[in-house]
């Protein structure tokens, strides 16, 4: 091989070891957020699925794809912009197995467009969604 091509084959090799090292900072600091879980994405029911992480804040519901450099969000919907139509709880013969999958009416935070999603979350990142959902402030501004 002539210089050229090693240089190529070294270049090569250190763009997918910054890649991958890039791809692992951003994936544990999405992890070790708070409020922060592993929450995968549909836009229908039979998929496809997208593996992500979702965030909870103060008034907004932020998804980031696991499989992305991106540093901004994927998807942002505000907390008064989700309703949970409805949820299943996923049973593999019969047993439940812990996840749940909730039908979701969002409404897109930069379009202001209303669609469906479907969330996978474990049971206990549900019962954490529902509960953030639910404490959502009336009247957000306001000293009372």
């Amino acid at each position: 091989m002539s210089g050229a091509a090693w240089a190529v084959v070294v270049g090569a090799a250190l763009l997918l070891v910054l890649g991958a090292v890039l791809w692992g900072s951003r994936t544990a600091a999405l992890d070790r957020r708070v409020g922060s879980f592993a929450c995968a994405l549909a836009d229908g029911p039979a998929g496809p699925w997208s593996r992500g992480v979702a965030q909870y804040g103060a008034t907004r519901l932020y998804w980031w794809r696991r499989a992305s450099l991106l540093p901004r969000p994927a998807r942002v919907w505000t907390r008064a912009g989700i309703a949970v139509l409805e949820r299943e709880v996923l049973a593999a013969d019969g047993v439940p197995t812990g996840v749940v999958v909730a039908r979701c009416r969002v409404t897109a935070e930069r379009h202001g467009t209303a669609g469906e999603v479907h969330l996978r979350m474990s049971s206990e990142a549900y019962a954490g969604f529902t509960s953030w959902i639910e404490a959502t402030p009336s009247r957000v501004g306001t000293v009372i």
